[in-house]
């Protein structure tokens, strides 16, 4: 894969390359000479959500991150971040897989895979209004629009509470059955801020909306995923890696519960970039996908 101006273009078959952005060439040069320990990557979850269309492809919603933000500002990314350690709370109400399937998936221990779950649940909520619980195992809430909604999600944003205390306080059963796990990106080790990120797919649940909510976005917005790659290759819509190979991935589904429903056979190697010189001194980072 080439990168100009932001383009990322995947060739045939199962590896993914791009030049280095201007500027890290000397940080990379000194990863290469062994002169740093590379920092250990925190785990971090990230939603694709998804909505149907009358005869046509599923949208997927977008946000632009704001160009302060230090990790990735200006890019465009699906709801997401850092697991709070909170998120491994074991008393939570929980509804589909239990915990033990999704850390088999993950290859991980049932805390940490019940952090990544809470964690996707508690981002989209804070990042979105988009809430994945209900009532009971087999409902979801219809609406998180009112302003009682939103002082809970604040406080969720704040850390005043819990996604467990949340949920509790208005009797409300996660509901993980909703999400697919669709895989797993580690920021390469040359880099100062550094995520193992699980990513998820889910449709957006019956009568909820989307609102742009979160402090640390400029825009957002509801598109193909076909457009979101025109656009990216266009160089009006910055990506990196992982979002972009994801939004290319969704155009084979013809519905949100198509791509649902693929994820549970979608395997969930990490991908992390090595890097590489070129015999004309360029840095280019590989991911075997």
């Amino acid at each position: 894969m080439s990168q100009q101006g932001g383009e990322y273009i995947a060739p045939a078959g199962s590896r993914l390359s791009a030049q280095v952005p201007e500027g890290w060439a000397d940080q990379i040069a000194a990863y290469q000479r062994g002169e740093f320990t590379p920092v250990p990557p925190r785990h971090a979850a990230t939603v694709v959500l998804l909505r149907d269309r009358d005869a046509a492809p599923p949208e997927v919603y977008l946000l632009k991150r704001a160009s302060t933000m230090a990790f990735a500002g200006g890019f465009y990314a699906f709801p997401g971040g850092r697991v709070d350690p909170r998120d491994a709370d074991a008393e939570i109400a929980w509804a589909g897989p239990p915990a033990a399937a999704w850390a088999a998936r993950f290859g991980s221990d049932e805390a940490e895979a019940r952090a990544l779950l809470c964690a996707a649940v508690r981002e989209t909520f804070e990042e979105s209004g988009v809430l994945f619980a209900g009532p009971d195992e087999h409902s979801v809430v219809a609406d998180t629009t009112g302003e009682d909604w939103e002082t809970d999600r604040r406080a969720l944003v704040s850390r005043e509470t819990s996604l467990a205390g949340f949920l509790a306080a208005r009797s409300l059963v996660l509901r993980t059955d909703l999400l697919g796990a669709w895989a797993r990106w580690i920021t390469p080790e040359f880099e100062p801020r550094r995520y193992d990120t699980a990513f998820f797919v889910a449709a957006l649940p019956a009568g909820q909306r989307t609102r742009d909510v979160s402090g640390e976005s400029e825009t957002t917005a509801w598109m193909a995923p076909r457009q979101a790659v025109d656009d990216h290759i266009a160089g009006s819509a910055l990506m990196l890696p992982p979002t972009i190979t994801t939004l290319r991935d969704l155009c084979a589904y013809d519905t949100a519960a198509d791509a649902v429903r693929a994820a549970a056979g979608r395997p969930l190697k990490p991908i992390m970039a090595t890097v590489d010189q070129r015999p004309d001194g360029s840095w280019h980072l590989e991911w075997e996908l």
